[in-house]
């Protein structure tokens, strides 16, 4: 796995006997074990997609696409180089003090600064209704 980047693909033994001689000519050895070298992977279904290089007998580079059944996979052991890996910038991202609360702030029992706007000259959150709603109208919904 000495390459720079790919992917090392790392099976069962079960999977790899049950493979027989199709997979061995993409096996290499290494200190971890046999695995298969992959420039990209799709992991995205029952089947595990590798994508290799390969030489033909005369000695052109073609892309091969590998297909296994992902219950097949022991280990996928990740080789990328480069600086980037994962997500966000990566840029530092200055911070900026937050604004102070606690003291400041306005106690639990304050009267709310937004309220409904009324047609009536006063807003009902000043003013508490005393008279009860006739029978008839305390059974409608509210509109």
């Amino acid at each position: 796995m000495n390459e720079s980047n790919g992917y090392a693909v790392f099976f069962f033994p079960q999977a790899l006997e049950a493979l027989g001689d199709a997979i061995k000519p993409y096996l290499q050895d290494g200190p971890m074990g046999q695995h298969v070298l992959c420039n990209e992977i799709d992991t995205g279904g029952a089947l595990l997609e590798m994508t290799i290089q390969g030489l033909t007998t005369d000695g052109k580079t073609v892309m091969l696409e590998l297909m296994v059944p992902g219950s097949m996979v022991r280990m996928v052991v990740s080789s990328q180089s480069d600086a980037t890996f994962g997500f966000g910038p990566r840029i530092p991202i200055p911070v900026t003090a937050l604004p102070a609360v606690g003291p400041t702030a306005e106690p639990a029992q304050a009267s709310p600064e937004a309220v409904p706007s009324s047609a009536a000259d006063e807003s009902p959150a000043n003013t508490p209704s005393s008279a009860a709603p006739a029978p008839e109208e305390a059974a409608k919904p509210a509109p």
